[in-house]
């Protein structure tokens, strides 16, 4: 199994609408995604280890999935429709990274 997070690191004076994400954006890519999706998570920043500080991060979505092809060939088709519905809640360029998950 592989999990695909999408970090949007927060930034001062960056946007980004969670209201729009998590009711829009975050279903349209489960339905786009369908059938290659095990589970999706978001977690939404809300602090950090230093008491006081903001969240290193706006929001990370996870998206686990079978294999990296699995990812590959449901995201390729629809990927201009998803990246092309950030600007609508956000300006941060988000960062990608593809790991594999191990049982502990």
């Amino acid at each position: 199994m592989i999990k695909v997070s999408i970090l949007y690191p927060s930034k001062p004076g960056s946007r980004f609408d969670v209201a729009y994400y998590v009711g829009v954006h975050m279903p349209m890519a489960v339905r786009l995604l369908g059938a290659a999706l095990k589970d999706v998570s978001v977690e939404i920043g809300i602090g950090s280890a230093v008491p006081g500080e903001p969240a290193p991060f706006a929001a990370i979505a996870g998206f686990t999935c079978e294999s990296v092809e699995a990812f590959t060939g449901a995201f390729t088709p629809v990927a201009g429709q998803l990246q092309g519905d950030i600007p609508n809640y956000t300006d941060i360029a988000p960062v990608i990274q593809i790991s594999e998950l191990k049982e502990i």
